[in-house]
């Protein structure tokens, strides 16, 4: 396996910070009832979806976190979420669009969590195991923060599994000698599309001893499902 340097491009970085920021602006703008935000209740679960996946990388690292080490994380975080916030109703209209962005998003941020990981010398597996927590630690703290239930958890649309399997390929790329870069948009690509793939197929795990079938592309409600 090469251990050649690999520096994650701050625009890049900033790039996974707005779209999760964005995707956590409008989560927390769709609630109502009790559940119901106020502005800055709203921009902060944005900032901290946004912000969380590279804060539990850098954390898990044992490195300064890279989002504390510019002011642009922050300001593309806040950025995007008060777009978020605005044009919550446009945007979901438009959600096919934001389902993908969101795809890309937690590519990127377990794609960045895994070659940071190898680049410093970790092993294989808990490099996987970085990029996986950095992909999902932010929808993670989404929920915690909210009182949900932990999505991650419960049969969905294969977040974590997606995430998995775009670490495992930027590992097996890099064992083949290629270099971190190519490694991570290779990765970021295959994350991608296994999650769309669950979207658009309604592809989940076994709920437990029995195959459970969830509409998860009912969260488009653009995407046709694919029936088998």
């Amino acid at each position: 396996m090469t251990q050649d340097a690999f520096m994650i491009p701050l625009w890049a970085d900033l790039t996974a910070v707005g779209l999760g920021g964005l995707q956590g602006a409008m989560f927390a703008a769709g609630f109502q009832g009790q559940r119901r935000l106020d502005l800055l209740g709203v921009a902060l679960i944005g900032v901290l979806v946004g912000m969380g996946g590279g804060l539990i990388r850098d954390l898990m690292l044992g490195v300064a976190p890279a989002t504390l080490q510019s002011n642009w994380y922050l300001i593309a975080a806040s950025g995007a979420s008060l777009v978020g916030m605005l044009l919550a109703g446009l945007l979901h209209r438009a959600n096919a669009i934001i389902v993908v962005l969101d795809a890309f998003a937690i590519g990127m941020f377990g794609a960045f969590g895994t070659t940071k990981a190898l680049g410093l010398g970790l092993p294989i597996v808990p490099a996987i195991f970085v990029g996986v927590c950095a992909a999902v630690g932010g929808s993670v703290l989404r929920d915690v923060i909210m009182g949900l239930p932990v999505a991650v958890m419960h049969v969905g649309s294969l977040y974590a599994v997606a995430a998995g399997v775009g670490c495992v390929a930027i590992v097996v790329a890099n064992a083949f000698g290629m270099a971190f870069g190519p490694a991570a948009i290779l990765g970021i690509l295959v994350t991608a599309g296994v999650r769309l793939l669950a979207v658009v197929f309604d592809l989940s795990l076994p709920e437990q001893r029995m195959l459970h079938r969830r509409k998860v592309a009912a969260e488009t409600g653009v995407i046709r499902i694919v029936k088998p």
